[in-house]
């Protein structure tokens, strides 16, 4: 770990010092702020006044010349059109001056000030990843796997498992370097951060920046702007089968192009639309942790409907505050690395997160197999899933539109889940899920609280469940509901 560049120590080493910190006489009258609230004010200054206060005393320039106040700041202005110049103030300012900054001065040193809120960010952005983090590995791993191997060991038991001798063979683990790709976007702009950036300032940006959570490139667009990556590479046969293609266009976003330097990743979500994914690494290597989807992640604080999720901004802040607690739970992650020639199968539902250990490329699918698909029905029946479903238009509608494709182009996968429905002696669920349009009778629309939340059809009465022949475009369901 490097010292932070204007010798900004932790606050506990104030108490060490003998409790002398040059916060109050440098601050004035702003000394009463927190920090917290002294950034917060900050940021709603200008440019031209974060510079002014850079001046004005050496604590002051500490919390004027704050990196992520300065991100913030170029990514909101500028959003994707910069070339990184090594800190972000210099991004910002020769970005909006339109012209190359002067040589770097050496950092101003401002030895005596103690804050946590501004030392933190460098020392997680420096410091080296914990060897007990990268240690462990559980996930399961599988080589030459039929179909119905793979269906019957993970895929219907819902958990992950790391396949190889599949992505080694594929050109793109020869072909995808950062010259590579960036010829391949020509002069399309790749989704770095939600914003439209050239691919040759990302990389740009990955060789320079020193980050605590560094941008990353997730772009679900990848296939039209830079078709030949396309070509790169195959979906391999145990995925092949993905049911919302029945869509066509219409279909949630499915594929990303992922590129992002060490220490970039995705913090703790569970996968759009209660899909299933599989990750291929093209380059480099990600530690990834899993939670099987009835177990939180420790610091991870999802809202009541799902909608929303609060987790630490960096990935190695949850694992410096959180990973020894995620050990110590009743529930234990899976968890492991995935190198390059690698592939890993994230079973719908599962919480998961990947950091990059090195620069990395990977590519990745979300799916609907036979499998999945009453779970996400369900999903997309659910009470919010105007908020939840995502990647589409129309996303309350999205059960309606997929179930009359199916019934149009795959009436034996439904055929086959209403003998399953009728098995289980739960069909008036299915009847439900699979309603094609309805006619506003609140019958067709009964759906327990509990099929929502685990993906499993479960009556909510003892009614008789009946989708209407009119709109049900001649699958009709008439299962007597049984439950205790």
């Amino acid at each position: 770990m490097s010292q932070h560049p204007n010798g900004v120590q932790p606050l506990g080493n104030c108490l060490l010092r003998g409790g002398c910190n040059i916060r109050h006489p440098g601050l004035g009258s702003l000394a009463a702020l927190s920090d917290e609230l002294l950034l917060s004010v900050l940021a709603q200054v200008s440019a031209r006044s974060l510079v002014a206060c850079a001046g004005a005393s050496k604590a002051l320039h500490c919390f004027a010349t704050h990196e992520e106040l300065w991100r913030a700041m170029a990514l909101q202005e500028c959003e994707g059109r910069f070339r990184f110049r090594g800190t972000w103030r210099r991004t910002y300012l020769a970005a909006r001056a339109a012209r190359e900054p002067p040589p770097a001065s050496p950092p101003l040193r401002a030895p005596g000030l103690y804050s946590d809120l501004l030392h933190k960010p460098h020392w997680l952005a420096t410091r080296a990843l914990d060897p007990a983090w990268l240690a462990r590995d559980t996930l399961p791993r599988a080589a030459g796997l039929s179909i119905a191997e793979f269906r019957a060991r993970f895929e219907e038991p819902n958990v992950p498992v790391v396949i190889t001798g599949v992505v080694n063979q594929w050109p793109a683990c020869k072909r995808w370097t950062h010259k590579y790709l960036r010829k391949a976007y020509g002069g399309q702009p790749a989704v770095v951060a939600n914003y439209d950036m050239a691919f040759g300032d990302y990389a740009a940006y990955c060789r320079g920046s020193c980050d605590d959570m560094p941008l990353y490139l997730f772009d679900s667009g990848f296939a039209e702007k830079a078709p030949r990556l396309v070509g790169d590479y195959l979906v391999p046969e145990l995925f092949k089968e993905d049911l919302f293609q029945v869509l066509g266009d219409a279909r949630p976003a499915h594929r990303w192009l992922i590129v992002g330097p060490q220490r970039s990743g995705s913090t703790f979500h569970k996968d759009p639309n209660a899909t299933s994914a599989w990750n291929a690494v093209v380059r480099g290597a990600k530690k990834w942790v899993l939670f099987p989807p009835h177990v939180i992640p420790p610091g991870v604080h999802p809202s009541a409907d799902g909608t929303e999720v609060a987790t630490p901004l960096s990935l190695v802040e949850w694992f410096a505050d959180f990973y020894a607690d995620a050990q110590a739970g009743e529930a234990r992650p899976v968890e492991g690395i995935v190198r390059a020639g690698e592939l890993l199968f994230v079973p719908r539902g599962w919480w998961h997160l990947a950091i990059n250990l090195e620069e990395s490329v990977a590519v990745t699918h979300n799916y609907l197999g036979p499998v999945g698909l009453p779970a996400a029905l369900a999903f997309a029946r659910a009470p919010a899933a105007e908020r939840l479903v995502s990647g589409c238009a129309d996303r309350g509608a999205l059960a309606d539109r997929l179930v009359a494709a199916l019934r149009q182009h795959r009436p034996e996968v439904l055929a086959g889940l209403q003998e399953q429905g009728q098995s289980k002696r739960k069909g008036a669920c299915l009847a439900e899920l699979f309603r094609g349009g309805g006619n506003g009778n609140p019958k067709h629309r009964r759906v327990s609280a509990a099929c929502v939340r685990s993906g499993e059809p479960v009556i909510e009465t003892g009614a008789a469940v009946e989708a209407d022949a009119e709109t049900g475009a001649g699958f009709r369901f008439n299962f007597t509901a049984l439950c205790n």
